[in-house]
């Protein structure tokens, strides 16, 4: 008689990991474990799969409390290092986003725009443990009769600091290029003229939503690495579009889905969250995300499988089709290949570079592995997976 077919619950998995039993290993390892054993024997063999990412991600930002002050305030206007941060929520609550500029910033009039300083770089202040200006102007009512507020604040001094950001962890992305005769500025990098470069970004094979391409176990409430502390998946995040080309093993063949992610930023550390400085567009957050996968099944061994070969994505040009909506693509090339630094673009040979790093996400799959076999991490069944149809 044959092996019976492999079908784990969390309660097992979990009960492995309390017991010191479970078998963790990361994406880049499971990749050899499925070519050797084949997806059900890899299935029966690893417990968890760790995936990690660390690349700028724009739709990242901060909800804060700054406490009151006598008499008190119902703050209308709020900047923390003389970044405007969003008043609009009630007295002495806040949401600071990652690419809002510093107020007097000359943005791109000088061109191209260096900027410097922006909310990312508040959040790094801020899990450093530096002090940061705060300041907020009120328009007085009964009940809050204060008119301004000006401070010095740690995050220590805040009552109340959660990392929320709206789109995380892009499932694939354009690799960029740019087939204008002059340089342009994007949020992928500096692009020079008539496609002499080519950048991309996703850690490939590590990469989170790669590993779960269908999102068999990745939902509302999944426990995950979120800028060096533990994090929670709270929805599929704003550009969500799992409705895409595919290949024949599911991997999305362009921008797919993506994650809104949230978690208490007091727990986390700087080294994965960094204010990131994109020439000539703007400001940002460079964010260290890790999702674990638990091997319910042969189908998520195959899945988790993946390698840089199998992961392909489109060559688009940012010089004149993205700015001006039309959809085209100069050619479908896998992450082996850009991995390599070069890649062929309309019969020429074009350089090519990361904005993601590999050895960062390489780190932080090792360090959510630790978790896991330390017994310090457990995995939890989403109350509801993201969608993978919409419309």
């Amino acid at each position: 008689m044959g092996k019976e077919i492999v079908q784990k619950t969390y309660e097992e998995i979990n009960a492995r990991i309390k017991a010191g039993e479970a078998v963790v290993v990361t994406a880049e390892e499971m990749v050899e474990i499925v070519r050797a054993k084949g997806p059900e024997e890899a299935a029966r063999t690893v417990d968890v799969v760790t995936t990690g990412t660390f690349s700028p991600m724009c739709s990242s930002g901060m909800f804060f409390n700054f406490g009151q002050m006598t008499p008190t305030i119902k703050a209308s206007k709020v900047w923390v290092n003389k970044i405007p941060a969003y008043a609009g929520l009630a007295a002495v609550d806040s949401y600071i986003g990652a690419t809002e500029p510093t107020e007097d910033d000359p943005l791109n009039k000088v061109y191209p725009g260096e900027f410097r300083y922006g909310g990312g770089h508040v959040i790094e202040d801020l899990v450093a443990g530096r002090s940061v200006l705060l300041e907020a102007k009120a328009y007085g009512t009964d009940c809050y009769k204060g008119r301004k507020m000006k401070k010095e604040i740690t995050l220590d001094d805040l009552p109340y600091a959660m990392l929320c950001n709206p789109r995380n962890g892009y499932q694939n992305y354009n690799c960029a290029v740019n087939l204008s005769d002059k340089t342009v500025y994007t949020y992928m990098g500096m692009l020079k003229a008539n496609g002499r470069n080519a950048n991309y970004c996703s850690a490939g094979a590590l990469s989170p939503l790669f590993n779960d391409p269908h999102y068999r176990t990745i939902g509302m409430g999944t426990r995950i690495f979120l800028g060096g502390g533990v994090g929670y998946v709270t929805w599929h995040g704003t550009q969500h579009n799992p409705n895409v080309p595919r290949t024949e093993g599911g991997v999305p063949r362009k921008p797919a889905g993506t994650m809104m992610v949230q978690g208490d930023l007091k727990q986390m550390s700087e080294k994965w969250l960094r204010g990131v400085s994109i020439l000539g567009y703007g400001s940002s957050l460079a964010v260290g995300l890790g999702v674990p996968i638990p091997i319910l099944n042969a189908e998520m061994a195959a899945f988790t499988g993946v390698s840089d070969d199998d992961l392909v994505t489109q060559v688009v040009d940012y010089g004149h089709d993205y700015t001006n909506g039309i959809v085209r693509s100069y050619g479908e090339v896998s992450y082996a290949q850009l991995m390599t630094g070069q890649i062929e673009v309309n019969g020429k040979k074009v350089q090519t570079a990361p904005l993601s790093s590999r050895v960062k996400a390489r780190q932080i799959a090792e360090e959510l592995k630790g978790w896991i076999k330390d017994g310090r991490f457990y995995i939890n069944r989403p109350a509801e997976v993201m969608p993978d149809q919409l419309g």
